[in-house]
C-alpha cells in the first residue's frame, strides 16, 4: 500500500466511524529534564526518527518531578518522560516504548536506571549490558521488560 493509499484508508476509517489502529496514531512523548543535559536531547531525537511527536520540557527539580510519577530513586536516571500515561524513565529504546503502547501491561511505566552507554541518546562507543524494567507505584519489585545483552 503505498503513502496515498493509505492516507486515502484512514481518511474512510475516519468518515465510517472506525477507531484508527494504535500504529496510525503518533504517539506524544513528553519529557523532562535538566536544561544542560546532552544526552537526554540525544535520546528525543532517538524517539523522533522512530516516529514519535516528541515535547521536551526544561526544569532544575527533577527529584520533585520524579517522585511525583512515581519513579524510586534506584529506577532514577538524567531524564523522566510521560507518554500516554505510562512514566518512562532514563533511555529506553523506542521500540521498547512502541511495544508498552501495544501491548497495555498494567505498568506505572519503564525504566533503563542510570545512564549504560550503547542505550539509546549514550552512544560513546562503547556497549553496556542493560535492562529495561517494567515498574509498579506500589513498590512491587521491578520485572524486567526486555534485556539488552552485548555479547
Amino acid at each position: 500500500m503505498t503513502s496515498s493509499s493509505l492516507r486515502l484508508h484512514l481518511a474512510g476509517v475516519l468518515l465510517a466511524g472506525i477507531a484508527l489502529p494504535a500504529w496510525a496514531e503518533t504517539p506524544v512523548v513528553d519529557i523532562h529534564k535538566d536544561p544542560a543535559c546532552g544526552c537526554c536531547t540525544a535520546w528525543a531525537e532517538h524517539l523522533e526518527a522512530a516516529g514519535f511527536e516528541v515535547r521536551q520540557h526544561e526544569t532544575r527539580d527533577m527529584r520533585e518531578l520524579k517522585a511525583a510519577h512515581g519513579v524510586s530513586p534506584r529506577l532514577a536516571s538524567c531524564h523522566t518522560a510521560v507518554v500516554d500515561g505510562y512514566v518512562i524513565e532514563g533511555h529506553v529504546p523506542a521500540a521498547d516504548i512502541r511495544r508498552l503502547l501495544d501491548e497495555r501491561p498494567e505498568l506505572q511505566g519503564l525504566a533503563v536506571p542510570g545512564m549504560p552507554h550503547g542505550s539509546p541518546g549514550m552512544e560513546t562507543g562503547r556497549q553496556d549490558d542493560y535492562a529495561v524494567l517494567g515498574f509498579h507505584d506500589d513498590g512491587r519489585v521491578p520485572s524486567i521488560f526486555t534485556n539488552y545483552s552485548h555479547d
